[in-house]
């Protein structure tokens, strides 16, 4: 018999191990789910338990890359609220493989995971699937105790996926995930934890409370939404920060503030979205919401209704089993915790010097935001990052410029010294990657791939050849 030559050896070795590593997580992978089309990818979802005496458990779905997963880096998605689902808002509404409508899923041509492996989390307890026995937990809820459960999650979800563990690793997020976001890498930096951590990506973030809910006012008056004399009073009597202030921690309204809240109400009015201005609102009664499916099969339409089918679609008794999920001490899935009493005061800590310590640790930043999103506006984003990149000495390393996707301005963009970038996505909401999928691919693929995004001149030399 001839002797093994080492690379069989070596082919033999890692053979054993991948099939060791597939065998923990076998009872979690996904069969198929009702209604989805064939795909070649796996999926996973489940519990993972991090406190046994607790019996607190976080819910996952995880989605390997549509080719080649073993060269694809991870990515975490983590949605805000804070207390709303990162698989009914991230996966099924935004950029996940598919989206419900009816009793079938849609393949979604611009999801994430053709750029890589994704992990979608339900966090902290009580949010979507995740649970806690102790319904204590329910009733204190706040920023630091979501990041230290969510790197338990993280420890353990990679004892049962030993493969990726030594994977480019990358956290993204959007809305309140600008704390989620940052507070997790930062625990994951600080505890010293065996994550080969990159970077983190942040959309419509919420970094610092009073900079960017008083950038409403401003949106608002330059979108035309208000008068000029409501953006007198909102600047001069009582400014956003104060209404929500007064709402988190008081319960009511000065009289000042009342009046500022009414009338501001009254002129956007309640038949706009404010979380994309330019975006129809889904209509409720059952004529309308057979026009507006009708409108879906025409090329361009947003499904504003995707919500409400995603709720339809993880309360069916089949699809949670085939997601081997259960609802535990709640009746009916949400898409928004409706148990969980976050501590809200957590709204005010800044993580705008959170971003700054990460930077300085080598961890890339990107922070975008779709400029139709009058709920935390881009002005306001713009400002906190162009202000900490003055704080950190960090230079421009590309100017403020237009970037391109299929031959039309995609956005806009700044990158300063290569490792902290920000860039508005044109057209899109406060959740991106719903209204703009294509041009939200394109970003999360420069930013992955440590790139900038594309230019005009790369589309010009295209079209000369």
């Amino acid at each position: 018999m001839q002797p093994l030559q080492w690379t069989t050896i070596a082919t033999i070795s890692a053979t054993i191990v991948f099939l060791a590593a597939e065998s923990v997580s076998e009872p979690d992978k996904i069969v198929t789910l009702p209604g989805q089309p064939v795909v070649s990818f796996k999926q996973y979802s489940g519990f993972i338990t991090i406190d046994e005496k607790q019996e607190k458990a976080l819910f996952y779905y995880f989605v390997e890359a549509e080719t080649d997963p073993a060269s694809k880096p991870l990515v975490l998605w983590l949605n805000g609220g804070p207390g709303c689902s990162s698989i009914g808002a991230g996966a099924f509404c935004e950029h996940g493989p598919f989206k419900p409508s009816g009793d079938i899923l849609h393949k979604n041509d611009y999801s994430w995971n053709k750029e890589a492996n994704v992990l979608y989390l339900e966090s902290p307890a009580g949010v979507g699937f995740s649970y806690s026995a102790n319904e204590s937990f329910y009733t204190s809820v706040n920023d630091e105790l979501t990041a230290r459960d969510n790197l338990a999650f993280l420890e353990r979800w990679f004892s049962e996926f030993p493969e990726y563990k030594d994977r480019d690793f990358f956290i993204t997020g959007e809305s309140y995930g600008g704390h989620y976001v940052p507070q997790l890498a930062q625990l994951i930096v600080l505890s010293n934890a065996k994550i080969n951590l990159k970077g983190i990506a942040i959309g419509n973030p919420l970094l610092e409370f009073d900079t960017d809910f008083n950038s409403r006012a401003e949106y608002f008056w330059s979108h035309g939404l208000i008068s000029d004399a409501t953006y007198e009073i909102f600047t001069t009597v009582c400014n956003y920060s104060q209404i929500r202030r007064q709402y988190q921690i008081i319960g009511s309204l000065s009289p000042d503030c009342s009046r500022v809240n009414s009338q501001y109400s009254r002129e956007v009015s309640k038949f706009v979205d404010t979380y994309d201005i330019t975006l129809d609102v889904c209509l409720s009664t059952i004529q309308s919401q057979s026009h507006v499916l009708n409108k879906m099969e025409n090329v361009g339409e947003i499904d504003v209704c995707i919500e409400d089918e995603t709720m339809k679609y993880l309360n069916r008794e089949d699809v949670q089993e085939a997601l081997h999920a259960r609802l535990v001490r709640v009746d009916r899935w949400t898409v928004c915790s409706e148990v969980i009493k976050y501590n809200m005061e957590n709204l005010e800590i800044p993580t705008i010097p959170v971003l700054g310590k990460l930077i300085r640790s080598g961890i890339r930043v990107f922070v975008y935001s779709g400029d139709q999103d009058s709920v935390i506006p881009l002005t306001g984003t713009r400002t906190l990052v162009n202000g900490l990149a003055k704080y950190l000495g960090l230079n421009t390393t590309v100017p403020y410029r237009a970037w391109f996707e299929g031959k039309q301005v995609a956005g806009w963009t700044q990158v300063y010294g290569d490792i902290l970038s920000f860039a508005t996505i044109r057209g899109a909401s406060h959740e991106a990657p719903f209204s703009q999928p294509e041009r939200s691919l394109v970003l999360f693929s420069a930013f992955l791939g440590g790139k900038q995004l594309p230019e005009v001149t790369s589309f010009v030399e295209k079209m000369n050849k």
